[in-house]
């Protein structure tokens, strides 16, 4: 539920010694521990009531299945074939196949810049510079007012 790093703990506690003091500290961690002990027995006793409300139908009703990731996670285990699961299990694992060799041609390529990707029935590009440019007396007039 928290996450808290043993320095950080121990930062907390050297804190809670500086403000509320030697004396004063274990008071206040017992205060503490009661009012979470009684939070945890309001909370128990209020699952209780709703439990005995639901009545026998419910029997097996578990709070934790509110949750929607535990809702979403249960209702697969149970129904993974009518909502076509292995299906898309499959589809995912030939996704893989096909993106690791996606990854390994592209490192290929790229560990040998020079290799020869394309087949020789595509088309090549010229690539090489034209030798004269165009004269400044074939390039159209500015126009001032079109701008």
């Amino acid at each position: 539920m928290f996450d808290i790093s043993p320095f950080k703990l121990v930062a907390l506690i050297v804190l809670a010694v500086i403000i509320f003091g030697p004396d004063k500290l274990p008071k206040l961690v017992a205060d503490a521990m009661g009012i979470i002990r009684k939070i945890r027995e309001f909370s128990d006793s209020a699952k209780e009531d709703i439990r005995k409300e639901l009545g026998p139908e419910f029997k097996d009703f578990e709070f934790e299945d509110l949750n929607p990731k535990t809702f979403v996670r249960k209702q697969l285990a149970t129904h993974g074939e009518e909502f076509g699961l292995n299906d898309l299990q499959e589809l995912k694992n030939g996704f893989s196949k096909d993106a690791a060799a996606a990854t390994a041609a592209v490192k290929s390529v790229r560990s040998d810049p020079l290799a020869k990707v394309a087949d020789d029935s595509a088309p090549q590009v010229d690539m090489a510079k034209p030798e004269s440019t165009p004269a400044a007396a074939e390039r159209p007039a500015y126009d001032v007012d079109a701008t």
